[in-house]
């Protein structure tokens, strides 16, 4: 697993939303900065926390010009589940295939009570409106998350 790290070229995609409209990154980058977080699966304890504590602080994140986007390989049945039970502000992405997570290089060995597996790690990054990674978020706790970025953007 090879993480991009600040100054990378973000990897174009393109990929399907809670309504199973397309959205690409290029668009989102069209109206600022983007926040791109990769999660393991809707609806889990940890995930929950981390979506709500973003949701409750979109408008912090706006005013810094950020638009944040969440990327699970979740169907988007499954994300509009998600949106709708938490009351979301901002956009989840499938990525059922994990080809973009591959891209980011956030899948990847993980270990869960004793078994080891490929999967999502939680890892976030700012992309800044020339395409390039501005920022890598990979040490946070869920609750915190959204407090990490903040900090960083005002920093």
């Amino acid at each position: 697993m090879k993480t991009l790290q600040a100054g990378d070229k973000a990897p174009e995609f393109t990929l399907l939303d809670a309504n199973e409209q397309q959205v690409a990154l290029n668009d989102l980058l069209k109206d600022g900065k983007v926040l791109v977080y990769f999660y393991p699966k809707a609806m889990t304890p940890g995930c929950t926390v981390q979506a709500q504590q973003l949701r409750d602080h979109q408008a912090e994140l706006a005013k810094r010009n950020v638009i944040t986007v969440g990327i699970s390989p979740d169907a988007p049945k499954r994300l509009a589940k998600f949106t709708e039970r938490d009351e979301l502000n901002f956009t989840l992405l499938s990525d059922e295939d994990h080809a973009i997570a591959e891209a980011f290089g956030v899948w990847g060995p993980k270990k869960f009570m004793g078994k080891e597996y490929d999967g999502i790690h939680r890892i976030s990054f700012l992309i800044g409106q020339d395409g390039k990674v501005a920022q890598v978020f990979d040490k946070f706790k869920t609750k915190d998350h959204h407090q990490v970025v903040l900090d960083a953007l005002d920093a």
